[in-house]
């Protein structure tokens, strides 16, 4: 196929190497029965603060102990369709790098920048930025919350969401910008974790005219 022509060619002048195989052996590899026609191993991405640059994008992703890696790589999916900057995970999160969060990326691993911190150290890290914040911080809470619809959105604006289970401690959800809920009809007693971040960061993306 003539886009595996031009992957392969990409591929050996960035200095990697081609491997071809057998279906069967593709499959034990990848660990998928119906792998499809390619796979590729590279080394991990730097996961520092220091490596983020705020100033390059509007909206940023933060997500505090999450666990389930379907989640992780969802919410990469997301910040790639608002066109964030990345996912900043904060204390003890789901590996990005696990087989469960790559597949639920979707591709959206390559496009969004990832980091990894304490919140000791993310919150010294947003607070130290130009300005008197370097970033406004917003989080889904039920605490002195806004409606999320029309809530004061500014960039660049991190969107913070806690664990599946147990939410956001609150000493984070105190040391937020703006704290916002989302309405709910049902019975249920929260919206999953990942589509609650795509209702927060699409309305911040909708408020900039979608630019």
């Amino acid at each position: 196929h003539p886009l595996l022509d031009a992957l392969e060619a990409a591929v050996g002048d960035a200095g990697g190497e081609v491997l071809e195989m057998e279906p069967a052996l593709l499959a034990k590899v990848t660990g998928k029965d119906n792998p499809q026609a390619v796979a590729g191993v590279f080394a991990e991405f730097d996961t520092t603060l220091d490596t983020l640059d705020r100033s390059s994008a509007d909206i940023w992703l933060v997500a505090q102990a999450l666990r389930d890696p379907g989640n992780l790589g969802t919410m990469l999916r997301t910040g790639d369709a608002v066109g964030a900057g990345g996912l900043i995970l904060v204390d003890d999160c789901a590996d990005p790098f696990s087989v469960e969060a790559v597949r639920a990326s979707m591709g959206a691993l390559f496009t969004q920048r990832i980091a990894r911190a304490p919140w000791e150290e993310f919150h010294a890290w947003l607070r130290q930025g130009e300005g008197e914040t370097g970033g406004q911080l917003v989080a889904a809470s039920l605490r002195d919350a806004v409606p999320y619809r029309g809530a004061p959105y500014t960039a660049p604006c991190f969107v913070m969401v806690g664990n599946e289970s147990r939410g956001l401690p609150e000493a984070y959800e105190m040391a937020c910008d703006l704290r916002v809920t989302m309405p709910m009809k049902g019975r249920a007693d929260s919206l999953n974790l990942a589509q609650a971040t795509a209702i927060m960061t699409y309305e911040a993306w909708r408020q900039r005219g979608f630019a």
